[in-house]
């Protein structure tokens, strides 16, 4: 980080990002303090939260693939660091790879969301230059995450937040609701379980290249009024 003093300034600010747009600035913010070029959080495979269209893209092909750093079941370091995706990620998560090439993305950091040990979710920062971070943006990252966390936990439906707009909880956007109800729709169409449902719709959105929640917008306009 370029001026260690901007960090508790920009945490300070985080309760009053209320509103989508002070989100999206605070998302921006956040990634220039740790010299990434884009952030994103998720909660349990739920996008909430991101600071460019690449940050949300990149998480949704990970959740499209069902592949990805963000996916990796046990961090064997924090943050989980892919400094250089032409040379890491080939083998483990090739389509994930590739996907993440076409969007200009070159590196890849990730730090665990967490309540005690448990972790209930990833943010997700990228850089479109191979690299990895320097201990102090490794160290200023996690102290974001463990911040972040807190606060998203306060938002989440059931925590006693308000309800404001479609899709939203608090000051949480739920950006993948519609994907689970086309899932539902297909499940029904196809008399199959739901989980495969969705691994059919995932299957859909690859196979055309396009954004699953564009597909699931697709199954659910079909619905008769």
């Amino acid at each position: 980080m370029k001026d260690g003093g901007f960090l508790p300034h920009l945490l300070d600010g985080l309760a009053q990002a209320a509103e989508a747009d002070e989100r999206r600035r605070w998302a921006q913010r956040c990634a220039r303090a740790l010299e990434l070029e884009g952030t994103a959080a998720s909660l349990n495979s739920e996008l909430v939260w991101f600071s460019d269209d690449t940050s949300a893209r990149l998480e949704d092909a990970q959740f499209t693939l069902g592949q990805g750093p963000s996916l990796a079941p046990d961090f064997d370091q924090v943050p989980y660091q892919v400094a250089d995706l032409d040379r890491a990620a080939d083998e483990r998560w090739p389509q994930f790879a590739a996907e993440a090439r076409k969007l200009g993305v070159r590196a890849v950091f990730v730090w665990p969301l967490r309540a005690g040990a448990a972790r209930f979710g990833t943010l997700t920062g990228y850089r479109s230059r191979p690299g990895p971070l320097t201990r102090q943006q490794a160290h200023d990252g996690l102290r974001v995450a463990d911040v972040l966390a807190g606060q998203l936990l306060a938002w989440w439906p059931g925590a006693g937040a308000g309800h404001s707009g479609a899709g939203a909880a608090g000051a949480v956007e739920v950006h993948r609701i519609e994907v689970y109800q086309a899932a539902g729709v297909l499940s029904h169409r196809l008399s199959v379980a739901v989980d495969e449902a969705l691994v059919r719709l995932r299957a859909q959105a690859y196979a055309a290249d396009r954004p699953v929640t564009d597909i699931a917008h697709d199954i659910l306009r079909e619905l008769p009024p």
